[in-house]
């Protein structure tokens, strides 16, 4: 369930338009492209980052692990290069929650919960759900839901826009953003419109199609939702009070599947590996050691690549390394690419004591998949642990201009430049490492450090307060937009 309180996104949104909240209220503009107006891409993409990196920092169901929030960017990006828009920034993350659910907010962050992607059935499913919301995000529907709000104040309108997120999670939640806003009336407007959700249907379906997914996979997946609905009669699947279903819906959606040739489409391997992660990590190591250990022997799983995997990788957690490491042979004996396999592999052997043995994984996998993030982090994480600082910098110098925006890349420079004595590039590094999180505070205190340290050059040293007065002015713009919108 996201936390994240009314009224600190209600700041992030006023401090960002840098308004006070009275002044937009009778000149926003309707439905369509003019909605670009008052909250251009750059601008959602503002509001997105400072949102997210509040769940990702006071979420405590946010789900920090690499590999799980690689596999769904890599879904992601495929349904995105598929979609009508195919150059939206869309970033994908997990929330771990039993519930089925999914969520786009603000300049294309689409939150996933865990229980979407142990119910859905198959990989078209999960892929049916995240097209439906990459294509809220490439119609402005939160923008353009808001932007229609005309006759009602800013102050309204936000709390709105908080709601639509609250209401991804949990319904009381946005009832309660409604009654301290006094906005009972914008409670049928919480879910996107029936018009939005039809769109969002439609080029969903497109952009499935154009990813070559099984059509069927949406409305198959959303029908089956329907059906727990009217089980659980009150208390519906989350996803139907965010996302209204109609028959009208949902025999759209089928008809239109009915109407295209079949075409069975195999699930990834990953689309089981990262369900057996989710579930080790939703169990408990040794409870996942005897579910696992249990299916394998009496052979009822429906990939075994997935069942050893989850095996495997539960016995790591539970410390049981030597049985670890047999069955991850036994996976790798399968001859199946994926760099899930390959990072279990590498943790392994690390874990044995072999860091010559995962250094060597790690440089192999990272050759056949550069762009796994888990993979770069496992291999930066390897060197320094194996004492190689210095190839650990140079690979870490070659990562960052490629994910400049990725704040673990830096965390992990620092800690190099830590080990290897140099304390200015350790606290800039730092620095970058707490602005990429929203923390501008600590950042500018990190740079404080780096100008008071005595190892620097000269150019580095002015490279460091140049970047502290940028800093610093972006302080000052801060306290001006709270003053604006308080």
């Amino acid at each position: 369930m996201i936390r994240i309180t009314l009224a600190a996104l209600s700041f992030v949104v006023l401090a960002l338009l840098g308004r006070p909240q009275a002044v937009l209220a009778d000149d926003l503009p309707d439905l369509g492209e003019a909605a670009r107006s008052e909250f251009s891409p750059q601008l959602e993409r503002k509001i997105g980052e400072r949102i997210f990196n509040e769940i990702r920092l006071r979420e405590p169901s946010y789900v920090d692990d690499a590999e799980i929030n690689d596999y769904l960017n890599r879904l992601g990006s495929r349904l995105v290069a598929a979609s009508p828009n195919p150059t939206v920034d869309c970033q994908f993350f997990a929330i771990r929650d039993n519930t089925v659910n999914a969520f786009a907010m603000f300049g294309g962050f689409i939150g996933v919960n865990t229980g979407t992607l142990l119910t859905a059935q198959s990989e078209s499913e999960l892929a049916g759900v995240l097209a439906h919301e990459i294509s809220h995000v490439t119609q402005n529907h939160l923008a353009r839901q808001i932007a229609r709000e005309k006759q009602n104040s800013i102050a309204t309108m936000i709390a709105m826009a908080v709601g639509v997120l609250a209401a991804r999670s949990n319904s009381q939640v946005a009832s309660a953003a409604i009654a301290s806003a006094q906005a009972g009336s914008i409670q049928s407007q919480l879910a996107y419109s029936r018009d939005f959700e039809r769109e969002a249907d439609r080029m969903g379906y497109q952009t499935l199609a154009s990813a070559g997914y099984n059509v069927r996979g949406m409305g198959d997946f959303f029908g089956r939702l329907q059906q727990a609905g009217r089980v659980y009669e009150n208390n519906a699947p989350v996803y139907l009070r965010s996302h209204p279903l109609t028959v009208e819906r949902i025999s759209d959606m089928q008809n239109r599947a009915d109407g295209s040739p079949y075409r069975q489409v195999a699930d990834s391997v990953d689309f089981h590996l990262v369900r057996a992660r989710i579930r080790v990590q939703s169990s408990g190591a040794r409870e996942a050691v005897g579910d696992f250990g249990a299916q394998l022997r009496e052979k009822k799983y429906a990939s075994e690549a997935a069942t050893r995997y989850g095996l495997a990788y539960s016995l790591l957690r539970a410390k049981e390394v030597a049985a670890a490491q047999r069955e991850v042979e036994a996976l790798l004996a399968l001859k199946l690419s994926s760099p899930m396999i390959a990072g279990l592999a590498a943790e392994t052997r690390l874990a044995s004591g072999d860091q010559a043995g995962a250094l060597l994984i790690y440089r192999d996998a990272l050759q056949r998949y550069p762009q796994s993030r888990a993979l770069v982090y496992g291999y930066a994480e390897a060197l320094l642990a194996a004492g190689q600082y210095e190839q650990g910098q140079r690979f870490l110098d070659a990562q960052l201009p490629l994910y400049a925006s990725d704040y673990r890349l830096y965390g992990l420079q620092a800690r190099t430049f830590a080990l290897t004595g140099k304390r200015l590039q350790q606290h800039r590094a730092q620095a970058e490492f707490y602005l990429l999180q929203g923390q501008l505070g600590p950042a500018v205190e990190q740079l404080q450090f780096a100008q008071q340290a005595t190892d620097g050059s000269f150019f580095e040293q002015s490279a460091v307060d140049a970047r502290l007065r940028e800093l610093r002015k972006l302080q000052a713009e801060e306290a001006k937009q709270k003053r604006n919108g308080g």
